[in-house]
């Protein structure tokens, strides 16, 4: 495995992953690992990626990935940090403001820790500041690394999970080496010496053989565009 130092960041693109959902699809691509050096002091808070995806007819799935760089030896012990609130965030009205959310909090360490899993519901407050944990009783909940819930309503998993993001971080460097980190194997070169990443079966994935804490949510995507219209946007929040 390929496993970079804790010292590079891969600054990549913008920190959310923003997907607007209607009878045509429109896809928005973006990933970020350690970007500042909180999250990378504190990786369990660290959102790599989200996506949505639609599955079987009428359902949709939301993945919200965390905490990158989980070796293969931390997979077993790892966990989601139960003093953080882990959010997506739904608008169904076109005004860029969550109209519904979906929480999840943990508790416990390890193996055993619990999830629960909120929503979705229209929150108290909007935006990144402020936000606390709903009062209602948790629509899934049950021990991580196991598929909870019903085939019918929500089903739930979070767990350790391959990381699905791919980079060639060293060609990366080459084209933009202003990103550079400055010490170690990557630190050089100075100048630019590439203006293209490399082609299939040349690049080489930084990123194989790491993993991320995951957390999978489907539900009837009637769910997400009721009070609203067909027409969704999607992003995920991490705070404390």
């Amino acid at each position: 495995m390929n496993t970079p130092s804790r010292t590079v960041r891969l600054g990549l693109a913008a920190v959310l992953g923003v997907v607007a959902l209607t009878g045509a699809w429109q896809l928005v691509q973006a990933s970020d690992h350690q970007d500042t050096a909180d999250v990378e002091l504190n990786p369990t808070q660290d959102l790599t990626d989200f996506y949505a995806f639609p599955t079987t007819a009428g359902r949709i799935a939301l993945v919200l990935n965390s905490h990158p760089f989980i070796t293969p030896a931390e997979a077993a012990s790892s966990s989601f940090d139960p003093n953080l609130l882990y959010q997506i965030k739904i608008d169904n009205t076109g005004d860029a403001l969550e109209d519904l959310v979906l929480q999840v909090t943990f508790t416990g360490t390890g193996a055993n820790q619990k999830v629960f899993v909120r929503g979705p519901f229209a929150p108290t407050v909007r935006g990144a500041m402020q936000n606390v944990v709903s009062s209602m009783e948790p629509a899934v909940t049950g021990t991580i690394n196991t598929t909870l819930g019903s085939t019918s309503g929500m089903q739930v998993y979070a767990g350790v999970r391959d990381e699905p993001f791919f980079i060639d971080l060293e060609q990366f460097f080459r084209i933009l080496p202003d990103r550079r980190p400055g010490t170690g194997p990557l630190s050089t070169p100075s100048t630019a010496t590439a203006t293209a990443f490399r082609p299939v079966g040349q690049a080489v994935n930084v990123l194989l053989g790491a993993n991320v804490a995951s957390l999978v949510i489907e539900l009837p995507t009637a769910q997400l565009t009721a009070g609203g219209n067909a027409k969704i946007g999607l992003w995920g929040t991490i705070s404390r």
